[in-house]
């Protein structure tokens, strides 16, 4: 069974470089403290790598 990534938006993105807009958006997040569940794949990965500052990641 693969790993899950619960992503959480714990800061807002207003102000932000377009391509880390770009990134939660990409992220499946539209809302403040809005969480997804995404697989553990290298793709996210670097996704959260790119907006580590914005999100909080949990394994599920």
């Amino acid at each position: 069974m693969a790993i899950k990534l619960k992503i959480t938006q714990k800061r807002s993105a207003i102000g932000r470089q377009k391509r880390q807009k770009l990134t939660i958006r990409a992220l499946g997040i539209r809302k403040m403290h809005q969480s997804v569940v995404h697989d553990d794949t290298p793709q996210i990965r670097g996704m959260i790598a790119k907006v580590s500052h914005l999100v909080k990641v949990e394994e599920v």
